[in-house]
């Protein structure tokens, strides 16, 4: 029975939206690969609309924990800058409770849109459930 999809990062308000929606689990041919959660980038603005298919690997989780660790602190954020796969930067305002979120594609599309959402603070708690949901919902091995 396949799972309901499990939007991982989901920033939204003022008509914009930005998520990563995981939507299942893809076992990997080889026995030496690690499994990989098959998901897409999913943006939504009154300008701009799109879907990015993309894979998720447990370092990228592990990495995106790490990431909102920092946010939490109050730092700008980069996921997954550097490799094969869409990145994702998010860039706070330091006037009010908003962010910059940027998705760039240098592998397929080639394109890079930024939106700006809301960020308050109970935000934070939902994306620490939505990352532990996701691990419960699709257990991965090390890579």
């Amino acid at each position: 029975m396949a799972e309901d999809p499990i939007d991982l990062i989901r920033l939204e308000g003022a008509g914009n939206s930005v998520i990563v929606r995981i939507t299942g689990k893809e076992k990997r041919k080889r026995p030496t690969e690690a499994d990989v959660l098959v998901g897409e980038f999913v943006v939504d603005t009154p300008f701009v609309r799109g879907t990015l298919k993309t894979w998720i690997f447990p370092k990228d989780l592990r990495q995106w924990q790490q990431a909102l660790d920092s946010l939490d602190a109050g730092q700008d954020i980069a996921w997954r800058e550097g490799k094969r796969a869409p990145w994702l930067f998010i860039e706070l305002d330091e006037d009010d409770d908003r962010c910059q979120v940027t998705i760039k594609d240098c592998s397929m599309s080639l394109t890079t849109v930024t939106v700006t959402a809301p960020l308050a603070d109970a935000w934070f708690d939902d994306a620490y459930r939505r990352l532990d949901l996701v691990w419960e919902t699709w257990p991965m091995t090390e890579d």
